[in-house]
C-alpha cells in the first residue's frame, strides 16, 4: 500500500542519499564486475522447480510480505527473515510482493535490493519464489529494471523456483508450482503465484477513478488463466488439487468477511463475522483493494480446490478468517523500513505468515498463523536502521 507516514520515508531516503551514496557506490562497485544488468556473481540458476512433502507427509511455507525497501534495507527486515527461517525451517518461502520500493537510482542499486531479501534463503539453501506488489517498479524509472528484468534477477538465484510466467496474460511471472507426495510424482498441494499489479489506470472509456479506490486488480484473463489451468491438472491428474493462492492486493472478500457484510461496517457487524468466519488477527487499515471486484473469488468457490487466499499491502493488518469455505488472510509486514502503525507502536506488528500442511490431510492445509518480531525478542523501537549492504558474493559457495 501507499505510506502512511511518508515524511519517515523522505527523512530517510534524504540521510542516505546525502549521507553515503558515495561510499556505498565504492562498496557495490567493488562488488559487481561486468555489466550491471547482468548478474554475472549468480550466473548459474538451476530451474528445478520440484517441490516435494517430507518423509513424514509435512511441508512447511513462509510467506513474507512488503520488505519494501532499498539497497540500504533496515537491518532487522533481514533479523527478522533470518530468525524466522531458522525457527521454523520451512521448507519454501514466498515473497508476496513489494520486496522493493523507490530509492533504487540504479541497476546496480537495484540488484543489490533485490539481494538483500533474496540472500537469507539462499544462504540456508531453501526454496523459494517471488510475487510482485504495486511498488516494484516504483524505482523502474531511474533505474531502468523493470519487473521482467528484475524477474531475470530473481530467477538467476540457485534456490529460486520463478519461471517466466504465462504467456498472453496481465502480469508478470504469473505460475503454479505443484508440490509433489512424499512419495511418487504424483502432486498433493499446488500453489498460484499471482501479480496483482499497482495501480488503476488513469482513465477507463473516458472515466477516471477519481472517488474510487486507486490501486490495481487481477483482470479476467488472468482469472481465466487460473480457471483453465485448474480444470487442466483436475484432468491431467483426474482430482482437484488442493491449493492456495498469493496476491499482493487484497480481494474486496477481504473485506466483505471482516464485517459478515458488504455495506455494514459496525462494530456489531464485526462481532457477528468474527464468530461467523472464525476470524483472528488485526485489522488497523481499510483493505485498499483495487475499484472493480475482480470475480476471482467466485471462480474459486465454483472450482473447488483453491483453500486460502493470502496478500499483503496493507501493512498493519494480520487478520485470517474463513469465508465460505476459502481461507482469506494476510501476510503482515515485515520490512522495518516501511510504514506500520503509529508512533512509537510502528513496528509491533512486523512479522510473517506460516503455513502447516500434511499430505495425509483432507485439504492438505492444516493451519496458519503469524509469528511477530516481538518474540524474537527483536529491536522494535521506531527509527531508521539501515545497514551496509550484504556482500554480493555471499551465497557463492552454493553456486
Amino acid at each position: 500500500m501507499d505510506m502512511l507516514n511518508s515524511n519517515k520515508e523522505l527523512d530517510r531516503r534524504s540521510f542516505i542519499k546525502m549521507g553515503s551514496l558515495s561510499t556505498l557506490a565504492l562498496a557495490l562497485g567493488a562488488m559487481i564486475p561486468g555489466d550491471l544488468v547482468g548478474n554475472e556473481v549468480f550466473a548459474e540458476s538451476s530451474r528445478n522447480s520440484k517441490l516435494r512433502f517430507n518423509r513424514d507427509g509435512k511441508f512447511k511455507i513462509v510467506q513474507f510480505n512488503d520488505a519494501q525497501d532499498d539497497e540500504r534495507i533496515d537491518r532487522r527486515t533481514i533479523e527478522l527473515m533470518e530468525k524466522v527461517l531458522d525457527s521454523e525451517k520451512p521448507d519454501f518461502v514466498v515473497l508476496n510482493g513489494d520486496n522493493i520500493a523507490d530509492g533504487c537510482d540504479t541497476p546496480l542499486e537495484m540488484k543489490q535490493a533485490i539481494h538483500n531479501v533474496a540472500h537469507p534463503m539462499e544462504k540456508r539453501r531453501i526454496k523459494w519464489a517471488i510475487t510482485y506488489g504495486n511498488h516494484d517498479e516504483v524505482s523502474t524509472p531511474n533505474s531502468g529494471l523493470n519487473k521482467a528484468a528484475q524477474l531475470k534477477i530473481y530467477m538467476s538465484y540457485k534456490h529460486n523456483v520463478n519461471q517466466p510466467g504465462a504467456k498472453g496474460i496481465t502480469g508478470t511471472g504469473n505460475m503454479n508450482l505443484l508440490i509433489n507426495h512424499s512419495r511418487g510424482n504424483s502432486p498433493a498441494f499446488n500453489l498460484w503465484l499471482l501479480d496483482s499489479g499497482q495501480y488503476a489506470p488513469e482513465k477507463i472509456a473516458g472515466q477516471d477513478f477519481k472517488g474510487y479506490p486507486t490501486w490495481d486488480w487481477l483482470r479476467g484473463n488472468q482469472v481465466n488463466w487460473y480457471f483453465e489451468t485448474s480444470k487442466k491438472l483436475e484432468n491431467r491428474f483426474r482430482r482437484k488439487i488442493p491449493s492456495l493462492m498469493f496476491i499482493h492486493i487484497p480481494l474486496w472478500e477481504h473485506r466483505f468477511m471482516w464485517f459478515s457484510s458488504v455495506d455494514d461496517r459496525s462494530a456489531a457487524a464485526h462481532k457477528r463475522a468474527v464468530t461467523k468466519h472464525k476470524i483472528v488477527g488485526e485489522r488497523n487499515e481499510e483493505e485498499c483493494t483495487g475499484p472493480f471486484n475482480s470475480g476471482l473469488f467466485s471462480v474459486m468457490q465454483d472450482r473447488g480446490d483453491v483453500k486460502g487466499v493470502f496478500c499483503g499491502h496493507d501493512h498493519v493488518n494480520t487478520y485470517c478468517g474463513n469465508y465460505y469455505g476459502i481461507l482469506l488472510g494476510y501476510g503482515g509486514s515485515v520490512g522495518f523500513g516501511a510504514y506500520g502503525l503509529p508512533g512509537a507502536e510502528r513496528n509491533r506488528l512486523r512479522g510473517a505468515r506460516v503455513f502447516n500442511l500434511d499430505e495425509k490431510k483432507k485439504d492438505v492445509l492444516v493451519e496458519t498463523h503469524m509469528v511477530f518480531a516481538k518474540d524474537y525478542g527483536i529491536d522494535l523501537t521506531a527509527n531508521d536502521q539501515s545497514m551496509n549492504p550484504i556482500p554480493l558474493q555471499d551465497d557463492s559457495s552454493d553456486r
